[in-house]
């Protein structure tokens, strides 16, 4: 599919603002036309173009990604246990981190997103990491190379990896405070969450309280009932590591 001059310079100057390898962003040129066509699929989204959209590129890059995630972590943490080694790629590969990453380089900027999808403002982040994503899957579709790619990641996994490792937690704040409970031989903490706003982009549109032996110990605030129970479960731990209790 031949894609618009104006259009291909838009892609040419926004992988050139990724700062690839220099002999890497050669290959993005009105010349090889192929490559500005893979891009531009993977900055498509499926309610601009029904038939040709990130999708397939999509599913690729999240198989290039958790290859290169998996090289990073070997590389960076030699010692480290094959356990925490995959507990920290899920943060790496998340679409949580992917939202950050796709915020940071405004990938929004050169998105192709139907007039119903662009009003839908709580589906942003999540258009905004799949699209990542599949930027990914197109990157390495159009070179063929990994090295790049994962070095263009690499300080958005650095930022990352620090702090999750500073976490004792490792952010993973649910299992801690079950972990917690279960090793003082408690019952595990149950979550109640009721929805407080019907705005889908609000992040406070979920309130949640966390019991744990029938006893309220934090409340949390989130725009997803996941987002809220994290929240709650990181509020409790707080509490429990600074107040010595009996339940």
């Amino acid at each position: 599919m031949k894609i618009p001059k104006q259009r291909a310079d838009e892609i040419i100057n926004f992988i050139k603002s990724l700062n690839l390898d220099n002999k890497y962003q050669q290959e993005f040129t009105n010349e090889k036309i192929i490559n500005i066509g893979y891009i531009n699929e993977s900055l498509t989204h499926s309610s601009a173009n029904s038939k040709v959209n990130y999708e397939k590129f999509e599913f690729l890059g999240d198989a290039v990604l958790r290859l290169i995630a998996s090289d990073f972590i070997k590389k960076k943490y030699p010692n480290m246990q094959v356990g925490e080694r995959s507990e920290l790629r899920s943060h790496l590969v998340s679409d949580q981190w992917l939202a950050k990453v796709g915020n940071k380089i405004n990938i929004k900027s050169v998105l192709i997103i139907g007039q119903k999808a662009l009003k839908d403002t709580s589906a942003n982040a999540t258009i905004q990491a799949e699209a990542t994503e599949a930027l990914i899957g197109a990157l390495y579709e159009s070179i063929t190379i990994l090295d790049p790619i994962k070095n263009w990641l690499i300080p958005f996994w650095e930022e990352t990896s620090k702090a999750v490792l500073a976490d004792p937690h490792r952010q993973n704040y649910k299992s801690a405070l079950q972990e917690w409970t279960q090793s003082k031989g408690w019952s595990i903490p149950t979550y109640k969450t009721t929805e407080i706003d019907k705005k889908h982009n609000n992040h406070k549109r979920f309130f949640c309280t966390v019991y744990i032996k029938d006893r309220s110990i934090a409340e949390g605030l989130g725009k997803s009932i996941k987002q809220a129970e994290k929240d709650a479960a990181h509020k409790a731990l707080k509490y429990l590591n600074k107040n010595l209790i009996n339940l």
